[in-house]
């Protein structure tokens, strides 16, 4: 060994870490090189890519119990609008943005529906896509990630359970509330109980009238509506008849909400498999999927 040789020093390097990048969905710093938020596990890709945009991305969340159809929803809604549309298009931000499509998609192909998403937010699918809006001067900046039924539902009966979905609901503009229709129609009142439980959350998150969730955009979706004889006709009656509990709470606590009717698979049928009857979908006819997010989009100025 030369004990003259010069060595250089990588101290400099330190001081990168000096700078906390903040997070943009709870706002708690990181260090630069972190790919998740160490407090709310959210992507700080997101917090990246704001920094190079002039406008702020908006947030939008899909909320509901589990099995109400989010994941699937969300990658249809994001496949159909990733093709040239008169009204409405999306182009993703991120490689990230385009796993949850990818997903869904490539399952509906293999005549199956997607993986249940996990309660850990490290692994939940976000969404972060520029939309471009007929008739509309600037695009807007949309981020909607798909949540876990159980995360929320768990949030719900113990706040702070999950710090980044209270931290996202907080500061989301808007909001779907997606329903499943099909258990509704066969009179599961849990279904009902749950979205009160929901939307009841949702409005004493801010004590601000003029800024909280009653003057906020709300989409009540009823899902798989494919399957129910009336689901289609009149939404808003399904709920009034269905679901009075969550047709009461939108009246009384959301000026601004309105019901929505989609579907995704036409035809489903039951098969065996090792763990007993499974829900298969035969063929692919999406109903009322982009009607609920142009509504929502046409409401921001």
């Amino acid at each position: 060994m030369n004990p003259n040789a010069v060595l250089p020093l990588d101290s400099y390097r330190l001081a990168q870490y000096a700078v906390q990048a903040p997070c943009y969905i709870c706002g708690e710093g990181n260090t630069f090189d972190a790919e998740m938020c160490r407090h709310c596990h959210a992507p700080m890709a997101l917090a990246h890519q704001s920094k190079t945009q002039k406008v702020q991305p908006l947030m939008l969340s899909v909320v509901g119990s589990a099995g109400a159809g989010k994941t699937v929803y969300l990658g249809m809604l994001a496949d159909m609008l990733s093709r040239p549309n008169q009204d409405l298009q999306l182009l993703a931000r991120g490689a990230f943005s385009i796993t949850l499509q990818q997903a869904t998609m490539a399952a509906l192909s293999q005549c199956e529906f997607p993986a249940k998403t996990p309660s850990e937010p490290d692994r939940w699918n976000w969404m972060h896509y520029q939309a471009h809006v007929k008739g509309r001067r600037n695009t807007l900046e949309l981020i909607m990630p798909d949540m876990a039924g159980e995360a929320i539902l768990e949030e719900i009966n113990h706040p702070h359970a999950y710090p980044v979905i209270r931290a996202f609901l907080t500061r989301c503009v808007g909001a779907m509330l997606l329903v499943d229709a099909e258990r509704l129609n066969c009179g599961d009142q849990q279904q009902d109980l749950q979205t009160m439980k929901i939307l009841s959350y949702l409005s004493e998150l801010e004590n601000d009238r003029r800024r909280g969730w009653g003057n906020r955009p709300l989409a009540v979706v009823f899902t798989k509506a494919d399957q129910c004889d009336d689901g289609f006709a009149n939404p808003e009656d399904f709920a009034r008849r269905n679901s009075p509990g969550l047709w009461q709470h939108c009246r009384e606590r959301f000026r601004r909400s309105r019901f929505f009717a989609a579907g995704v698979a036409g035809t489903c049928v039951y098969r065996r498999d090792l763990g007993g009857k499974l829900l298969t979908p035969l063929r692919i006819e999406p109903r009322g999927v982009v009607e609920p997010f142009l509504w929502l989009v046409s409401q921001f100025k």
